[in-house]
């Protein structure tokens, strides 16, 4: 399923990323931003992947039965916005959401990643930070196990977080890269969902940000996979790329059921693997593994 599941998303990514071309070569030299004004069903950028990506499935557009997404209407910081995918019904073996896209339209690359979940995710919500390179329609694709599709969509004011010029010690940054940081929150309750957070200390650039002392473009090098386990069991699975922020921080849930190892295997674009894992213990609580 995993195998599979890679090789969806890596069709995926190649079909956005063709459509994303063509739209490139045929704008003007001008374009209009986009404004929270227009409808986001009708933007024709977003028109364009959409079909890339989803060929021709029905997408419903009123989807806050099964999905929401918060995120700020005006982000502070570009570079680091927050964002919530909240699923609005519990996870389970007869009806879950397997997996959610989220595309930022405005980003260089629309199609920011995938989640994958399952029942033993409890929960099909995730929080993380993303970074936002101009006004746009963030949105949110959520697809249940029968196969039908949601969306939630929301408009995000913001510029310049994927081109931001680079202020830091790239070299240094890279050697510090993969510092892994799990817990969960709170006491494990068997058969409720319990929320818990993996951290990643990672440069994760862009390959769009100019280093102002050298005048030169860093490569880009990002976390592109997340997987967590519980008990040996898949939990929740993010193929990402640049538009995660630097540092990636992703709060997500599990169903805990007995004593198990919750488990963070982590894949970034130089092929380098950073792993962490923590103990559940039902009756004394959650452990924490140590940022190393």
């Amino acid at each position: 399923m995993g195998e599979v599941a890679a090789q969806e998303d890596i069709m995926l990514r190649k079909r956005v990323a063709a459509f994303t071309v063509v739209l490139a070569s045929l704008a003007p030299c001008v374009t209009q931003a986009a404004s929270p004004d227009d409808d986001p069903d009708k933007v024709a950028r977003w028109l364009d992947f959409k079909e890339g990506a989803f060929k021709g499935r029905t997408i419903d557009a009123h989807g806050d039965a099964v999905i929401k997404l918060d995120a700020p209407a005006r982000a502070a910081d570009a570079a680091v916005v927050p964002i919530a995918i909240n699923a609005q019904f519990p996870q389970t073996p007869a009806r879950y959401i397997s997996k959610v896209y989220l595309f930022i339209d405005e980003n260089p690359e629309p199609y920011a990643g995938s989640f994958e979940f399952t029942p033993e995710s409890g929960l099909a919500s995730i929080e993380t930070r993303v970074r936002v390179e101009d006004y746009t329609f963030m949105r949110v694709i959520a697809e249940t196990n029968d196969g039908h599709l949601y969306s939630a969509v929301r408009f995000v004011k913001a510029s310049g977080g994927c081109s931001a010029p680079a202020d830091k010690d790239e070299d240094a940054a890279e050697r510090s890269a993969g510092a892994v940081r799990l817990q969960a929150e709170g006491k494990p309750a068997g058969g409720k969902p319990e929320l818990a957070q993996v951290m990643v200390r990672h440069p994760n650039r862009t390959g769009m940000a100019m280093n102002q002392v050298t005048r030169n473009y860093a490569t880009a090098y990002f976390i592109r996979k997340v997987a967590i386990t519980y008990a040996d069991k898949p939990v929740m699975t993010a193929n990402v790329n640049f538009s995660i922020s630097e540092n990636p921080n992703f709060r997500f849930y599990f169903l805990p059921n007995g004593n198990g190892e919750l488990k963070a295997h982590i894949e970034d674009t130089k092929n380098k693997t950073f792993e962490s894992a923590v103990a559940i213990d039902a009756q004394s609580g959650p452990q924490t593994s140590a940022m190393k």
